[in-house]
């Protein structure tokens, strides 16, 4: 089995997905809910790798925004 999906295909749940230990599984520091994370969350699903490094940016820390006012 290559990633989840084919696991719960496979088995019927995913209770039985190994992830892929791979030197290619690096942490992002892409801010939670932004499109850049959900994309590397992914693509993760799709390569077989675990959804969580535990390096992956946990906070706001650093980062700006632009503020836009309400209308």
């Amino acid at each position: 089995m290559r990633n989840v999906f084919e696991a719960i295909l496979e088995c019927g749940h995913d209770e039985d997905f190994t992830p892929v230990d791979s030197p290619d599984f690096l942490p992002t520091d892409a801010p939670a809910g932004s499109k850049a994370k959900l994309d590397v969350l992914a693509e993760r699903v799709r390569r077989g790798f675990p959804l969580w490094h535990p390096e992956d940016r946990y906070d706001y820390s650093g980062l700006t925004g632009a503020v836009r006012p309400r209308e």
